[in-house]
């Protein structure tokens, strides 16, 4: 079988900026930011007191009350996600269109709430009290079943873990699914829930996170030379994907064709990139390649910029390895800035970014950006909105391990 194009043709989001993905793009193209001070335990003994949190998020319209018990938190959050991209998508599919409908809905830490709360029952109840739904509830690949379960997809079922790059990876394997046969139709993307006291400590404690508890709106600052850590965010961003010629022929609204997707591994250290950006470039270089384009095609980079020192500076350095002179050209900048960073679902989020911002020719700007760092020398689309026609976009991951994912999206011509 010749290789088949691939349409995005539904979008779904749940972040600290809303679920009505309209207004999340709008918000994000306003500058208006989502990270507070953490309400939902006690911050009093923790160096770290911010996050970007999910204050209004109500999973009744969506499940059962009975049924949302036995889900963790990053569970409702990939569902109700899910059943918004769906929605999105407006699509009716046969029992035999399902069999060719898959799920790739990855979570870098899974159910970490549900963990830590049923290890404090173990120790303090005993074992009796452990909850019965203690294991489906918590183990990360839940959130692919249930959003399965709910629109009936028989194909493929899977949740890839690589970090904060897990978002990516899923869409990258789901776009390769439709493109070489494998399936028809597929949601894929991330979701995490990691705003808990174990997370939060465990993330403080290896010195990741900002500590700018005084101004929390300020605190995530991507490629600043104030910098200090990322903010921990929550939520879910999945696509809808689709067999090019069959979105055509029912008329789909197509926010966007991805057409290219690369990964690589630093093979460095479990924690820092390495170094010299070159693997990240590897990564990117794939995506190019596999879209038979060249680098100077890509105008616009949706970056992972965490607004960590390392991580901002090694992905500024492989974007100018990759690119060259053209590097300067590129319109960059980072979602993270206004939501913080949501781990495992950020690729999600950020691709549906891409696609919009593809689609719109409105770039959002990287907030807080106010003191130029010298190893940050690109354009990052500083604080102001920015419009400009882009005809291809990449959105890069990079997890912990030296995990790399990236994806190419094409405008809609």
């Amino acid at each position: 079988m010749n290789p088949r194009r691939v349409a995005v043709t539904g979008v779904g989001v749940v972040t600290p900026l809303g679920s009505d993905t309209t207004l999340f793009f709008q918000r994000l193209l306003s500058g208006e930011n989502a990270i507070t001070r953490i309400d939902t335990f006690d911050t009093e003994a923790y160096s770290v007191k911010i996050a970007g949190e999910i204050k209004d998020f109500d999973i009744g319209p969506y499940v059962h009350p009975r049924d949302s018990q036995r889900m963790d938190r990053f569970c409702q959050f990939g569902l109700v996600a899910s059943i918004l991209c769906f929605e999105d998508a407006s699509i009716q599919l046969d029992e035999s269109e399902k069999e060719r409908f898959g799920v790739i809905l990855g979570s870098g830490i899974g159910g970490t709430d549900t963990f830590a709360k049923e290890v404090i029952v173990l120790h303090e109840k005993g074992p009796s009290r452990v909850s019965p739904v203690y294991i489906p509830k918590m183990i990360s690949n839940i959130g692919a079943a249930q959003v399965a379960i709910r629109l009936g997809a028989k194909g493929i079922t899977s949740n890839p873990v690589t970090a904060c790059a897990t978002g990516t990876n899923a869409i990258g394997e789901a776009f390769h699914r439709i493109k070489f046969g494998l399936e028809d139709f597929m949601l894929a993307g991330g979701a995490e829930a990691a705003i808990n006291p174990i997370s939060v400590a465990g993330f403080a404690n290896m010195k990741a996170l900002s500590r700018q508890n005084e101004h929390p709106e300020k605190a995530s600052r991507p490629f600043d030379l104030n910098r200090d850590g990322f903010v921990i965010g929550e939520g879910s961003g999945v696509l809808f994907l689709e067999e090019w010629e069959h979105a055509v022929g029912r008329k789909a609204h197509i926010y966007a064709e991805i057409v290219g997707y690369g990964c690589s591994t630093d093979a460095y250290h479990i924690t820092l990139p390495e170094p010299s950006g070159r693997y990240q470039a590897l990564c990117m270089r794939k995506a190019i390649e596999e879209a038979n384009i060249s680098v100077q095609d890509v105008t616009y980079i949706n970056a992972h910029g965490t607004s960590t020192p390392a991580n901002d500076a090694t992905e500024t350095k492989a974007i100018n390895l990759l690119f060259g002179e053209h590097a300067k050209s590129i319109h960059i900048h980072s979602t993270k800035s206004m939501i913080g960073h949501l781990l495992g679902a950020a690729g999600g989020v950020e691709a549906v970014v891409t696609a919009l911002t593809l689609e719109s020719g409105k770039i959002h700007p990287t907030v807080n950006l106010e003191t130029p760092d010298p190893e940050c020398n690109l354009n990052y689309t500083a604080n102001q909105m920015v419009e400009a026609e882009c005809r291809y976009g990449l959105s890069n991951s990079f997890g912990f391990g030296g995990h790399n994912h990236a994806i190419l999206l094409k405008k809609v011509s």
